[in-house]
């Protein structure tokens, strides 16, 4: 059984690509001194703590020996 489509039951609903509004939103304010520093050194903080956590994780990646040694467990060597 096939449904058949109604209207929209709200003329504004159906409208309210229509509308356009005579209210114009306040002007932006503008930052002042103290938060545009604010913001700026958290950005370098953030940015630094990216810089700094790849500096000291790099050496963690890296896939070569420590030294040429080789590791062997404790386990193994009484046998």
């Amino acid at each position: 059984m096939p449904r058949r489509r109604e209207a929209v039951p709200f003329a504004f609903v159906a409208e309210s690509d229509h509308f356009r509004s005579n209210v114009t939103p306040p002007p932006k304010e503008r930052l002042t001194a103290s938060q545009y520093l604010g913001r700026t050194l958290l950005g370098l903080t953030v940015v630094a703590g990216l810089v700094g956590s790849l500096v000291f994780g790099m050496p963690a990646l890296g896939g070569g020996d420590a030294g040429g040694r080789q590791h062997q467990s404790e386990a193994s060597d009484g046998r």
